[in-house]
This record gives structure tokens, C-alpha cells and sequence, in this order.
């Protein structure tokens, strides 16, 4: 398996006096899919949300231990969390399009981040919506509002408009659980055609979706690691008792 592009040491979480993660130690090799899997409650969301200082807008958070990313801390104080954030994007569970249009959706980012030329900006959201597989659907009407979009199509938005500031590494908390059969076999076509250019981790409650899309898999339960390694190996030949239970379906 590749080298680390992400690395939590002695992570742990506080949501006030609640403890929500708890000593997580874990290296998320580049350029591939890692899934994170667990009953609802473990602590997948919540990892994940360390991973771009998500839960710095949460009241009350409390975070020990280091999230690296190429081997520097992102909670050190000199860090910025928008440029955390910049290099490390987030796809929700429900699709969230701005409510302007398909273009300005995509080209929000860019702008923000002080791109101004317009044919630049043209360029990179035909390039971001040709990444996300959407560019075929909708290059005649990108001026049209993106809630004319249908639910995976906005998905397929979001995840362009978070390729636009040109993210290395990219979270997506159970992308498809909101959608049917036919657009939640079209993001994961998309996510695994994505892993040659970025480092992807995904949250899902699907383990046939992880199973399918995944290189490696994390299994959380009652905000503790149990087990990770080769998807392959958590899902024929687990380690540890708990997540064979919770493979097999006898619990969660």
C-alpha cells in the first residue's frame, strides 16, 4: 500500500464532558480510497470532520493528539484552516449547491481563493465538471440554477466544485446514501476514477459500497479503531472479533 498522505497520532475528541474518539492511530495511504465503516454513533463522522478541522465550528470540541498531512500538523497554532481546508476537501451526505448557478457553483471557490481571470476560470470548471463525470450533462446550461439538477447530478456538483481549488485529498461523509441505485453507482464509478489524482476517505454505512470502491478499510466502533488495513483482508479475514460480528451482521 502506498506512503501516508494523512496520519492521526493519539487522536482523541471531546463534545464537551462526551468523549468521541478516543486514542485514534492511523496513517491513510496516497492516492487511494480508504472507507470508514462502523455502526451509527462510532465515530466515523467525527473522524473524518478532524481531518480538515471541520469541528472547529462545533462549540465545545475538544481535540488531543495530531492529524498530519505530509508530515506537518494541521492543529499546530501557525496553521491556517482555510488553507487546511483548501488541501483537503469535504463532500457532504446531502448534496448542498449554492444557490446560484451550475458555473458560479463551481467557480465560488477559485474566486475566493483570488483567481480573477475569467478565462481561467472557464477552464477550470470545465476541467472540475469533466473530473466529476458531469460536464457531458450539463456544458449547455451552465447558467441555469443548479436546484434544476437532480439529486445526484448535485452531488456531482458539489464534488466538482470542491476538485475546483484543487484539493490533495478529499472526504466524503456517505456521499451516496441519499440517492437511488442508478446515481449511487455513478459516484462511485466517479470516486474510483478520482484516486489516481487525489487521496480519497469515505464514510459509508454500505460495506458492499466499500467493499467495491475501497482500497483500505477502517472499522470504528464506540469511538475507538479497531481494526484497518486492505479491504480485502478486514472483509475476508478480520483480526479482531468485533469486526468479523459486525461484518457477518450480527450487530449494528
Amino acid at each position: 500500500m502506498n506512503g501516508a498522505k494523512m496520519e492521526a497520532e493519539n487522536l482523541s475528541l471531546w463534545y464537551g464532558p462526551s468523549q468521541g474518539l478516543k486514542e485514534i492511530n492511523v496513517k491513510l495511504p496516497e492516492n487511494t480510497i480508504t472507507a470508514i465503516i462502523g455502526p451509527s454513533g462510532c465515530g466515523k463522522s467525527s473522524f473524518l470532520r478532524t481531518l480538515n478541522r471541520m469541528n472547529d465550528h462545533v462549540p465545545g470540541v475538544r481535540i488531543q493528539g495530531s492529524v498530519r498531512l505530509d508530515g506537518e500538523d494541521i492543529y499546530a497554532h501557525s496553521r491556517d484552516p482555510v488553507s487546511v481546508r483548501r488541501r483537503v476537501g469535504m463532500v457532504f451526505q446531502r448534496a448542498n449547491p449554492f444557490p446560484m448557478s451550475i458555473y458560479q457553483n463551481v467557480a465560488y471557490g477559485p474566486r475566493i481563493h483570488g483567481q480573477r481571470n475569467e478565462r481561467r476560470l472557464r477552464e477550470i470548471v470545465e476541467e472540475s465538471l469533466r473530473a466529476a463525470a458531469l460536464w457531458d450533462e450539463v456544458h449547455d446550461k451552465l447558467q441555469r440554477s443548479a436546484f434544476e439538477l437532480s439529486g445526484g447530478q448535485q452531488q456531482r456538483l458539489c464534488i466538482a466544485r470542491a476538485l475546483a481549488v484543487e484539493p490533495e485529498v478529499l472526504l466524503m461523509d456517505e456521499p451516496a446514501s441519499a440517492l437511488d441505485p442508478v446515481a449511487t453507482a455513478k459516484i462511485e464509478e466517479l470516486v474510483v476514477s478520482l484516486k489516481d489524482r487525489y487521496t480519497l476517505v469515505v464514510v459509508t454505512h454500505n460495506m458492499q459500497q466499500a467493499g467495491r470502491i475501497s482500497d483500505a478499510t477502517a472499522f470504528f466502533l464506540s469511538g475507538q479503531l479497531v481494526e484497518f488495513g486492505p479491504t480485502k483482508e478486514i472483509f475476508t479475514r478480520p483480526q479482531d472479533e468485533r469486526t468479523e460480528d459486525y461484518i457477518t451482521g450480527r450487530f449494528g
